[in-house]
This record gives structure tokens, sequence and C-alpha cells, in this order.
């Protein structure tokens, strides 16, 4: 019997952490009483995250698999092409939340339900400089793709039938595969409902920003250059 729920979870050199974080996350999905199951992904580490997780979830309903290459974008493509289920859920190890997960269950109308740290009603509750970057990656969606959407980083449910129709078309990996598929699911009409969420990280962010920004805006500069070229295909094929 397929789960209702499969949460997709990205992890990279989480050894320490995961002992800390995995019994929260299966203890948020126990308490929503509906069935579920955890893929998490570890990809390129090089401390043992995997068997760490194994031997921490034990029985629990979570499934472990491993990419060579660290890289952030294919572990939750492999999570989203590996998981089953009504819904198809992306959580970072250090961000997740049951009550997200049942506004999703409250929302029948929607294919793709976001997250957003931005919509009203959000409480944010990250440094500032944390929020200034939000606030800057969505002036570069809207500039660049034209995307009306608030957020595309973050907690995010996908019915089944958006990721078998459009996973396999993101080409973006790193920092976007998510983003992408978020974009391509609009521009293709899927029905999308934000909802406001309260942001608090279990721990102080890892990334840097600085590295990002620029990786960042040549990956959305990508990502346009590819849906023109595929739209301009899809016309001249007409």
């Amino acid at each position: 019997m397929n789960p209702t729920l499969s949460i997709v979870v990205p992890v990279y050199n989480e050894a320490d952490f995961i002992p800390q974080a995995l019994p929260m996350l299966i203890s948020e999905m126990e308490g929503l009483g509906m069935s579920y199951r955890i893929h998490l992904v570890e990809n390129g580490s090089s401390d043992g995250s995997a068997e760490v997780a194994r031997v921490v979830a034990g029985e629990a309903p979570v499934t472990v698999s491993s990419l060579a290459v660290a890289d952030y974008g294919s572990a939750m493509r492999q999570g989203f092409l590996e998981a089953e289920g009504d819904w198809v859920v992306n959580f970072d190890i250090d961000y997740f939340s049951a009550d997200f997960l049942r506004q999703v269950m409250t929302t029948p109308d929607a294919d793709l339900v976001i997250g957003s740290k931005r919509t009203p009603g959000s409480l944010d509750r990250r440094p500032p400089i944390r929020r200034l970057a939000t606030w800057v990656f969505n002036l570069l969606l809207r500039t660049i793709l034209g995307s009306k959407v608030s957020d595309t980083h973050g907690m995010k449910a996908f019915r089944r039938s958006l990721v078998e129709d459009l996973a396999n078309q993101v080409v973006s990996r790193q920092d976007l595969y998510d983003t992408e598929l978020v974009i391509r699911a609009e521009r293709e009409g899927y029905r999308i409902v934000e909802v406001p969420v309260v942001v608090e990280e279990i721990r102080a962010a890892r990334s840097s920003l600085v590295r990002r920004v620029p990786r960042t805006v040549l990956g959305l500069v990508r990502i346009r250059r590819t849906l023109r070229n595929q739209s301009s295909t899809r016309s001249s094929s007409a």
C-alpha cells in the first residue's frame, strides 16, 4: 500500500546532526496520524551519514539511499523519482513542519502547496541577512523568469501526478532543482497555493550566501534559456 505522504530529505555530511533531527522528523510524522515514508537521500558524504541514518531510523518507515556526488538538486531528483504516494514533500533535515502538512491536507484543490516565507501570515525568525536573501531571490525570480510565486525554497508538497509529469524534465541541479520544478508547474498551469509558515530552523545555516549568489543568478538565466528553447521547439513542431 502506497503511503499518503512521501517525504524527500537530501542530506550531506550530517552524521552528527541526524541523531538529533531524524527522530524529531519521525515524531512529527507519527503525530499526523497518516501513512508516510521518509526518503533520505545522502549525496557525496564522507562522514558515514547514510549508515548513521539507517541506525537511527530503526524500524521507522525510512528509506536511505546514496549518490556518489555531493549535489543537493540531484539528491532531490532521486528522492522524487523514488517516492510513492499521493503527495511528494520536500523537507530539509533542519527545516520541517507537521503543521505545514496539515495545511496541505486541507488544500484539496492544489497540485502544489508552497510553505512560503513571504506570504501574509508567515513568521520568519531567521537572521535579517537570510530574510534579505529570500527577498532578493524572489526579485530575481520575478525579473528573470516572470514568476508570480513568492518563494520556491523551503517546504513544498507536490501531487504525485505533477511529479510524474515534470520531475524528469528538470535540468537544473545544485540549488535550483526545486525552483525549476516550481516554475515549470507554474507555466504548465498547475494549481499552486502558497500557505503561511513559521520559519524557525533548528540550527544555523551552513551554506555560504556569498558563494551561492552568482551561481544562483547564472542558474536562473540558464532556466530561462532552457524554457525558451523548449517553448520554441514546441512551437516549431506544432
